[in-house]
């Protein structure tokens, strides 16, 4: 009786663990000219939850915000821009000084691209609340150009 009821709560456990989903993103595209647009990526973050900046100083810490895209024709214009609530903050979890967004993150990658109707590819993200870490997650993306 004791394994079975351990095994429920082992189940249990793991179940409400998958179902946690505190960064929600969306996507989006302004045209900036004939050939280059604005790809807009933004984050919903739950209270008490944070994503990191692409730009980390350390590979010690956790997996920076990074954004991979799949159409051979794409040159990226610069550096992603942040926008959102961004703080620099000494994190206790990590042990480091880290850069990380709460409650809503935009980031915006300026793109040049010649001969597609649609931006493809994936983002990697990592979260954290104060006490633990979600393992970092791939979202895919697929944007038509307008």
């Amino acid at each position: 009786m004791r394994v079975a009821l351990l095994l429920i709560c082992f189940f249990s456990y793991f179940s409400a663990t998958a179902q946690l989903e505190p960064v929600k993103w969306s996507f989006d595209v302004e045209k900036v000219s004939d050939t280059e647009y604005d790809i807009i990526f933004t984050a919903n973050i739950d209270k008490g939850w944070s994503v990191y900046s692409p730009y980390l100083e350390s590979d010690e810490g956790p997996i920076p915000t990074t954004f991979e895209f799949y159409n051979n024709d794409l040159q990226a214009v610069g550096k992603a821009r942040e926008e959102g609530n961004r703080k620099e903050v000494f994190d206790e979890l990590f042990g480091m000084n880290l850069i990380k967004f709460s409650r809503k993150a935009r980031f915006t990658q300026r793109v040049k691209i010649d001969d597609s109707n649609t931006v493809s590819g994936h983002l990697t993200y990592m979260t954290c609340d104060d006490e633990s870490c979600l393992p970092p997650e791939d979202v895919n993306f697929e944007i038509a150009l307008k």
